[in-house]
């Protein structure tokens, strides 16, 4: 794929997404690989390790980071060292401004989101530290699909990140998975023997931090576990506000 000036305009990025949006999310991946050396992979979850396992396998010095927002599972403690151990990954963890996390504390408790919304929470712990380390790349890869939610119905293989890019730092975002199901995902997980967070056997889907996730019932869409206090147009935590613009 022939390489493309930064920054990229509108229509780099239409005649990118008509390349990509056929092809498999090893294609995508290998793609964006290419296409820029300082490029992370966010990792969390499901969706992201398939995205690290694939990368791995395209790339041994594959960057790959994590939001710690001090709220965690210990289970998904436990996973990220696994994932860690298993690829031989360098793991960075970002982590929220102590000082903001305990104003928000001191003036709203701990649970302040079940009464306002998660907005405020989500903000100090995971888009401000999110926010740091995308202004040190210049693309990043999210495990998104289209199936995950309805603010996610049109999430496109590849987009300028307006929502994290600036003025003086244009971000380019992958979304190598947008047009896999759960199933799919779940299909190369088994079949390539790929670890995952053991909440997942305990009925957990969608998993976020502890006071913001619980299991999900036979046939309730995966989301309905995150969140389940808000009307589901809105849940996006920030991370992929741009979602929400559309």
């Amino acid at each position: 794929m022939a390489q493309l000036a930064s920054p990229l305009t509108e229509q780099d990025i239409a005649k990118l997404e008509a390349e990509l949006a056929g092809q498999t999310p090893q294609k995508i991946l290998e793609a964006a690989l290419q296409q820029f050396d300082n490029i992370a992979i966010s990792f969390s979850g499901a969706e992201d390790v398939v995205l690290v396992d694939m990368a791995c396998k395209l790339k041994k010095d594959v960057k790959v980071f994590s939001l710690d927002t001090g709220r965690l599972h210990p289970e998904t403690y436990q996973f990220l060292d696994t994932v860690r151990k298993h690829y031989g990954i360098e793991l960075e963890v970002m982590y929220p401004d102590s000082t903001a996390v305990e104003q928000l504390v001191k003036q709203k408790g701990f649970f302040s989101f079940y009464e306002d919304d998660h907005k405020e929470c989500c903000g100090i712990r995971k888009v401000q530290p999110l926010r740091r380390k995308l202004a040190s790349v210049d693309a990043w890869i999210t495990g998104q699909r289209k199936d995950q939610s309805p603010t996610r119905a049109d999430v496109p293989t590849v987009q300028i990140d307006n929502g994290f890019g600036t003025a003086d730092h244009q971000l380019i975002k992958f979304n190598p998975l947008a047009n896999w199901s759960s199933e799919e995902v779940w299909f190369y997980i088994r079949s390539y023997e790929v670890p995952f967070n053991p909440l997942h056997e305990k009925g957990f889907v969608s998993i976020g931090c502890e006071p913001c996730t619980r299991p999900v019932l036979p046939n309730q869409h995966e989301r309905e576990g995150r969140w389940w206090w808000e009307e589901a147009s809105k849940k996006e935590c920030g991370l992929h506000s741009v979602n929400l613009e559309k």
